[in-house]
């Protein structure tokens, strides 16, 4: 239980790695507020949740790019629990398309949905977080953020900036005993990697040294590290999990 009674925000959290995290949070003992836009999934976890965890989270469906939402639904948080200890930023969008042929919309839309959507909700916890002296803020970025991939560059510049987003508030925040890390999943089974062709998924499989996709827990593992106190003195770090993709 190494998260007994932590009060955890996960968003992203209805599917595929935010759904993980968030059943791996309960399982060591965090008290979940869930943030997705599809209510029944959401329902279906929270359901899930309450019966295998006992507890009941606290769910919300609304455009992870709308600030008086977001506010919203932290204040609900904090009248709840009186407290915000985790901040698992998930929530992520795709719209693929070679530069010259990419509309700015999808630019736009990736990039609010990606990365300001974190600067929103950081910037929400952060005031609850410093007056407890301690939280942990946990944002999934991606090796595309490190390497780029061609006709991603909406998506690897959200990733990447993701990456710079927690170096400087973990800067920002250390002095307040609060942790500011990454993660950077590879290749993981997940809704967004299902649509690859099974020539791509091998091509892939023998890139990565330890030949296979990744699951959505092991990034909910080492999202549980992070938030642990364990992982007390870690902080404006990347953790790359990728099977060694990118050593």
């Amino acid at each position: 239980m190494r998260l007994k009674d932590k009060v955890a925000v996960v968003t992203g959290a209805s599917r595929g790695i935010g759904r993980a995290i968030a059943l791996a949070f309960a399982h060591e003992g965090a008290k979940l507020a869930l943030c997705a836009t599809n209510q029944p999934l959401l329902d279906s976890l929270a359901a899930e949740i309450s019966d295998r965890f006992g507890q009941k989270p606290l769910t919300f469906s609304f455009d992870i790019r709308n600030a008086q939402e977001m506010t919203n639904a932290v204040k609900k948080i904090l009248d709840t629990h009186s407290r915000i200890d985790i901040l698992l930023n998930n929530a992520g969008a795709t719209r693929d398309q070679l530069l010259v042929m990419m509309p700015e919309e999808d630019w736009d839309f990736v990039l609010s949905v990606n990365l300001k959507s974190a600067y929103l909700f950081a910037k929400a916890v952060t005031r609850p977080m410093i007056r407890q002296r301690a939280g942990r803020i946990i944002s999934i970025t991606s090796i595309v953020g490190i390497n780029g991939n061609a006709g991603q560059t909406n998506y690897a510049a959200s990733k990447a900036g993701l990456i710079g987003f927690t170096k400087s508030l973990a800067k920002e925040l250390a002095k307040r005993n609060i942790t500011v890390n990454a993660i950077a999943p590879g290749f993981i089974k997940t809704q967004m990697t299902d649509g690859l062709s099974e020539e791509i998924k091998t091509e892939v499989n023998h890139r990565i040294p330890l030949g296979r996709f990744g699951e959505p827990e092991d990034i909910a593992q080492t999202a549980v590290f992070l938030a642990s106190d364990q992982a007390a003195y870690i902080t404006g770090q990347v953790i790359r999990v990728d099977g060694g993709l990118d050593m």
